[in-house]
């Protein structure tokens, strides 16, 4: 019996780097039921694993261990599974642009929601800063200032010119760390930047829709600084809330929870009851307006029971 960790997923099989530091293709050994998450996929990038090599040379993994934690998108708009794009991870890294796509500030709160539900902390990476004008770059700096307020780290960066790519790196020594964001926000590029010797394929935008292409299908893992890990993910177009009750998912705005304590009623949805702490501090300017706006988008996609697709 071999432990070790999976660092690749091809959706057929998984690559294993077992504790010794071989390199080993496993497939799954029968069927996994896992407690409580109807899967697409039952072991994940960052998975810790127990696998057995016959005498053939084949190996399957046989058992995972227990998981800190875990980030999942919905399989599908039709379908009531998930699927886990990486397993115990100590934080999130955001790549976002302003423009050249723009990422929305709904997308960016329902990613940060959805990771404060999985209690991954996150970090927002500001790309492509290179190619704003002063608008733009106005834009950015008022996310920035956001952001920060409550209390998620910010970094501008250039990948292509490689400005602001230092501060990433120190931030993921030691770490797990997922990377995520829109196709076209330069993940690949970012990833090369700080791992020069992987040469991720890197998309063009499609200029028709200034949408990028994918160019990552599976999530892989790589190693990075001391002791630290990157997952790559294919670029997710929407996240949807995936089994959060309307009174939960207040919790996951850290700022809109922090004032929701002085609410008349316990379970306040901080839309039209009267006495509601949120919608004042909403009205003094203590809780953006758009935070504020992505909320209440979150539980219209809950009432409507439909789900943002995800990929």
């Amino acid at each position: 019996m071999n432990k070790g960790l999976v660092i690749k997923n091809t959706g057929s099989w998984y690559l294993v780097k077992t504790d010794d530091g071989k390199l080993v293709e496993c497939k799954i050994k029968g069927n996994f039921r896992l407690k409580g998450i109807r899967s697409t996929n039952p072991v994940a990038v960052g998975d810790h694993v127990q696998i057995v090599i016959n005498a053939e040379g084949t190996a399957f993994i046989t058992e995972i261990e227990d998981r800190k934690n875990y980030i999942i998108r919905k399989a599908s708009n039709l379908s009531k599974q998930s699927h886990i794009i990486a397993a115990n991870l100590d934080q999130c890294m955001l790549v976002v642009t302003v423009n050249y796509p723009e990422t929305s500030t709904t997308f960016i709160d329902r990613f940060l929601a959805s990771a404060e539900a999985y209690r991954v902390p996150v970090s927002l990476v500001f790309n492509k800063t290179d190619r704003y004008s002063e608008d733009e770059t106005r834009l950015l700096d008022g996310l920035i200032n956001l952001y920060t307020h409550i209390d998620y780290p910010c970094f501008k960066v250039s990948a292509i010119n490689q400005i602001g790519v230092d501060e990433i790196v120190k931030a993921l020594s030691g770490k797990v760390t997922l990377f995520s964001g829109h196709s076209g926000v330069g993940k690949s590029t970012l990833i090369n930047a700080i791992l020069p010797e992987q040469h991720l394929k890197t998309g063009e935008i499609s200029t028709a829709h200034n949408k990028g292409m994918h160019t990552t299908t599976f999530s892989e893992m790589f190693e990075v600084g001391d002791k630290g890990y990157l997952i790559d993910t294919p670029g997710i177009k929407g996240f949807g809330t995936f089994d959060m009750k309307d009174e939960e998912v207040g919790h996951y705005f850290k700022e809109i929870f922090e004032f929701s304590a002085n609410c008349k009623y316990g379970n306040c949805t901080h839309r039209h009851e009267p006495g509601c702490a949120v919608r004042e501090a909403v009205e003094k300017h203590y809780i953006s307006e758009s935070r504020y706006a992505s909320y209440l988008n979150m539980l219209e996609d809950k009432e409507e029971g439909k789900y943002r697709s995800a990929f």
